[in-house]
């Protein structure tokens, strides 16, 4: 197991930093941003990220730069999560990687226009969170365990792998456990009540519903409500077909958003919940 890890001194970017996020869960190690040297190549207990023009993963070198630049866009991340073998996973469930990876090897202009939109709108997209981080991590040398960034970006790694771990089990459970019902012309996802629930009862339910390629049928997801003994209703993809202000004067309906999206009800027989849908659904 690596012992340090080397990444490239200047300006951070978001592929060597998560890089070094993940790499972080599997060793509290600590961040050199600095050139590596032969020896450093050659060392595998040295973890060396987006420099270096070398990939081993068995020898902990994660750089891409080499790769011709008409093969698919592949970043410092990427190597780094197929060698966890978290990749395949990774890019279904988490839809900013494929970006992040477009916006590392092809530039904003050409990310822009693969996503059918400017620079601008990727422009009026970026965080101070993102651009904070990268420019504290790029603002040190050194990183090591116990101070802010290095922490900071430990727990950012743990979220991401537990992340992707855990919605790949979620999406099993949902598999073994959802409904579809038809109501009026279109068709609601229903997740019942188990035991134990869990904590998030509403949670992979739409990435389900995407990956079990029922975008254009669904419109509706019912699920339990974490924090009473009733249900969630929730419109899927934001469809406009369904508003539930009107169910807002139901006996058994104590929440509806203004907006419409959402509703919580104590009602837990199912042919009430479906009832409630087909009063949402508007003419």
């Amino acid at each position: 197991m690596f012992t340090s890890i080397i990444t490239h001194p200047g300006g951070a970017h978001k592929d060597d930093f998560l890089a070094c996020c993940v790499l972080l869960t599997q060793a509290s190690v600590p961040i050199y941003r600095r050139d590596p040297s032969a020896k450093d190549l050659k060392d595998s207990s040295v973890a060396v990220v987006d420099i270096g023009l070398q990939h081993s993963s068995k020898i902990y070198n994660f750089d891409h730069h080499q790769l011709s630049s008409e093969q698919v866009p592949t970043c410092a991340l990427s190597l780094v999560l197929k060698d966890l073998g978290l990749y395949e996973d990774a890019r279904e469930y988490c839809d900013w990687l494929e970006t992040s990876e477009w916006l590392d090897c092809r530039g904003s202009a050409d990310t822009a226009t693969w996503l059918g939109t400017n620079r601008k709108v990727l422009e009026k997209l970026n965080s101070p969170i993102d651009s904070v981080l990268l420019r504290r991590f790029a603002s040190q040398v050194e990183h090591h365990k116990g101070e802010p960034i290095w922490e900071v970006m430990l727990m950012i790694g743990q979220d991401l792998v537990k992340y992707i771990n855990e919605l790949k089990s979620r999406i099993d459970f949902i598999s073994e456990h959802a409904q579809i019902w038809n109501f009026k012309t279109k068709k609601a996802l229903f997740m019942p009540q188990t035991d134990p629930l869990p904590k998030e009862p509403s949670a992979g339910l739409a990435r389900f519903i995407s990956q079990k390629q029922l975008d254009r049928d669904v419109i509706a997801m019912v699920y339990p409500d974490s924090r009473g003994t009733g249900y969630g209703l929730r419109r899927f993809n934001d469809d406009q077909r369904l508003d539930f202000t009107l169910i807002s004067s139901q006996n058994d309906v104590h929440f509806t958003h203004a907006r419409g999206f959402i509703a919580k009800t104590s009602a837990t027989k199912i042919d009430r919940l479906k009832e409630l849908l087909e009063f949402a659904h508007k003419e």
